[in-house]
Order: C-alpha cells, then structure tokens, then sequence
C-alpha cells in the first residue's frame, strides 16, 4: 500500500473527527465556532452554517476514506493511519474549543 493513501486516510479521518462538533452542534440548534465566522474560528457561527458545515466535512471525509484506494479497517497500516489522524484531530478541536467551552481546565 502506497504512504499517500495512508495520508489520504490520515486526513479523512481529520475531516471525519472535524465533522461531529460542527454537525451535532448544528443539529441541536447551538451556535459554535466555524471558519466562516468572524473572527475565524473564534467567533460563532449559526446552528445552520455548522450544519453545512458539518455535512461538508462529511462528504470530503467519505471522498478521501472511501473513493481513494480501497480502505479496509482491517489493515494495520490503514486503520492507524486514519485513527491517528482522526485522534490528532479531537485533539486539536479539544484544545482549541476547549477555551470557549470551559474544557481546558487546567488554562492550557
């Protein structure tokens, strides 16, 4: 298996990750931080954006896990590739989100 299709994996699964606060922020009618905001990333956007949002990070993820090489969760190789990328992905969106949401208690 060839490293690009274990990088492709590696950002799907970021973008996958990305997806769940955004969409289910959306869906539960909240307002959250998005790229559209202002300012970016740091401002609210409306529970509708984070929707689209959402479902856009979705539909990129789904393009890049399953439409380039033939994923299997089964190979080692792939499945880390993807879990690291979807890990490192929750965490960055824990750190970053976590100031405005009261989640990163020790000030970090």
């Amino acid at each position: 298996m060839a490293w690009s299709n274990d990088l492709t994996y590696f950002f799907g699964a970021a973008f996958l990750s990305n997806a769940i606060p955004h969409f289910v922020s959306g869906t539960m009618g909240r307002v959250f931080q998005s790229p559209f905001a202002k300012p970016s990333g740091v401002g609210l956007s409306s529970a509708k954006v984070n929707v689209l949002w959402g479902f856009s990070n979705l539909v990129i993820a789904y393009l890049l896990l399953v439409k380039v090489g033939n994923f299997d969760l089964r190979v080692v190789d792939q499945a880390l590739s993807a879990g690291l990328g979807f890990l490192l992905m929750g965490w960055l969106a824990a750190h970053l989100f976590g100031r405005f949401h009261g989640g990163n208690l020790s000030g970090s």
